[in-house]
């Protein structure tokens, strides 16, 4: 006739060591996500600079290609090709050498 019994010699400490595991996992799982989101992060920047480099190498020999000069300035590119990048994240150092010389490229990541 044991079925029918309950348990009451349990005190209710018995869920102390789960309880002391929970306050363990959260703040470390809480940690783990942070961690996570700023490697997502640092990779999408990674690639859009990667995205904004290969753009604008295809405009600047795609405007050689057609206009049979390289183009005199960043603005050139922009309104004519249709270049548009994040100003506010990316800086973009552009020095024309002459209409015939690559021009020289530089993207810098501003912090």
């Amino acid at each position: 006739m044991n079925r029918f019994a309950t348990k009451n010699d349990q005190s209710p400490l018995h869920f102390l060591p789960r309880i002391r595991l929970i306050y363990f996992l959260c703040p470390l799982l809480l940690i783990l996500f942070i961690l996570g989101l700023s490697s997502i992060s640092e990779t999408t920047v990674s690639r859009q600079q990667e995205s904004l480099e290969n753009a604008l190498n295809r405009d600047i020999i795609h405007c050689y290609a057609v206009e049979g000069f390289y183009p005199p300035s960043l603005e050139y590119i922009e309104e004519h090709y249709g270049l548009v990048y994040d100003k506010d994240l990316f800086f973009v150092d552009y020095q024309p050498i002459g209409s015939n010389l690559r021009p020289d490229v530089t993207i810098l990541l501003k912090q």
